[in-house]
This record gives structure tokens, sequence and C-alpha cells, in this order.
């Protein structure tokens, strides 16, 4: 039994399957997050992720300046990428659940990319 478990966890290891911090980082990795967002975000977060998008304005709370904000549940890729699957209760932040768990990868690592390129 032990052996199947093993050898179960070796393939999963092996095959590339997302950990917590999800998948590794790569400039295509970033292209396909930043299609998401300019699909899915950009009208709430803007165009430079600092919350001041034309939906935005009419909001309370206003939506999340990824410039400078904190995450509200962690800066973390598992949390920012359960933020994404479930939204945040009491804001306009629905959750993206219907995208692809890929496409929620990569959309968590090009939100987690604006506070880096601030520094």
């Amino acid at each position: 039994m032990t052996t199947k478990i093993i050898a179960v966890l070796a393939v999963f290891v092996a095959s590339g399957v997302a950990t917590a911090a999800g998948p590794t980082v790569t400039p295509a990795l970033l292209e396909k997050g930043k299609a998401s967002y300019t699909m899915n975000c950009v009208a709430c977060h803007g165009e430079s992720g600092d919350g001041n998008g034309v939906a935005g304005a009419l909001m309370n709370p206003k939506p999340r300046n990824f410039l400078v904000d904190k995450f509200k549940k962690g800066d973390k890729p598992d949390k920012v990428f359960k933020t994404l699957k479930e939204g945040l209760v009491g804001t306009s932040m629905v959750g993206f659940e219907h995208l692809p768990e890929d496409e929620r990868w990569a959309l968590t690592h090009y939100l987690l990319s604006f506070r880096k390129a601030k520094k």
C-alpha cells in the first residue's frame, strides 16, 4: 500500500501539478494572466492595477489598488488564487471559478506582479 502511495505522489510531483504557489512563473504565464486581467479585471481595477477602472468609480468599497493596497486575504499565491476563485464577501469582487484553473493561476501571478513591478 505504501509503495502505491509513493508512486502516486511521484507521478503527481513529476507531472508539474500546481503547488500552493501555483505553477512556475514564466513570461508566457504572465502574458496569459495579463490577457485574462484585460478581459476580466480592467473595468474595475484599471489598466495599471491602481483600482481606478471605469466601473470601479461607482463601487463602495473601491476596488483594490494592486500597487499599494494589501491583498485582503494575504499576498501569498494560494491566498490570491482562493480570492479569485471565491470572490470577497461584502465587496463587488465576484468569484471567477468559471475560469479554468490554469488561467486563475496565471491571473494570480499577474496580479502579484503589479506589486513586484513597483519595487
